[in-house]
């Protein structure tokens, strides 16, 4: 991609872990990348990172599950950085517990950001893709939509993406957008270090006992899912929509 041709990304959840591996890759592929996460102030090392590196980057602070939150964060990027017609959908936030005690709060809050942001985002970032005849969605699933204890909240919105990309695949393909679906597995990343702490297990042996139940014998890594975004984000992925790919060292690690 040169400079003349280059497209701007929108990437939810960017400030750290997954989300700010995928705006690193994307601005070192070319892209002008919006670094959304609910706070401005937490996107500033992402964005450092990108800069530092010579790409382009903004950081922009909204809750992804409002809707004129969304709607101000994606005309910001459009004015500063061009019109976005990539957007990785990777925000979200686990609110463990078994069904029996999880509250309404708790499956709400989870509801929201991962289903109804998703929504929102890709709601107002079609616009864009429509309008250039071209566009790329990428939404971050998980092997928990395959069903897991304590998650019922997690595990359903997580599975509902990928229906819900399967149906942004079939009415947005005529206007050269696709739309594809990545499923992590374990991913060594903030998110489960916090959850090794609320079980109270320490971090490395939470770590070498989930490694022990993956076929590649290693937890992933941030960049192994940035990897895939950035295959998806592609010119050469074109033909490739509707997809759900489980990156997670094994079939369904």
């Amino acid at each position: 991609m040169t400079q003349s041709q280059t497209r701007t990304a929108i990437v939810t959840g960017s400030a750290r872990g997954i989300g700010a591996a995928t705006a690193v890759r994307l601005a070192a592929d070319g892209f002008a990348v919006g670094v959304v996460d609910l706070e401005e102030s937490a996107t500033k090392a992402t964005v450092e990172t990108i800069e530092a590196a010579g790409g382009k980057a903004l950081g922009v602070g909204a809750d992804v599950s409002d809707a004129t939150a969304v709607q101000n964060a994606v005309d910001t990027v459009a004015e500063k950085l061009g019109p976005p017609t990539v957007l990785i959908n990777n925000a979200g936030i686990t609110k463990d517990n078994l069904l029996f005690k999880m509250t309404e709060n708790d499956w709400d809050a989870v509801m929201g950001v991962h289903l109804r942001g998703s929504f929102l985002m890709t709601k107002a970032v079609q616009k864009h893709m429509v309008d250039a005849k071209w566009g790329r969605v990428v939404n971050l699933s998980s092997t928990s939509a395959l069903g897991n204890r304590g998650q019922a909240n997690y595990s359903t919105a997580k599975a509902g993406l990928q229906g819900f990309t399967k149906t942004l695949a079939i009415e947005l393909g005529k206007f050269g957008v696709t739309a594809n679906c990545i499923a992590p597995g374990f991913i060594a990343s903030e998110m489960t270090k916090a959850t090794a702490e609320r079980l109270g297990v320490d971090w490395e042996e939470f770590k070498s006992s989930r490694a022990k139940e993956i076929p590649v014998q290693r937890p992933g890594l941030p960049e192994d899912i940035a990897n895939m975004v950035s295959f998806f984000a592609n010119e050469a992925s074109g033909f490739v929509s509707g997809q759900v790919i489980y990156v997670a060292g094994g079939p369904k690690a």
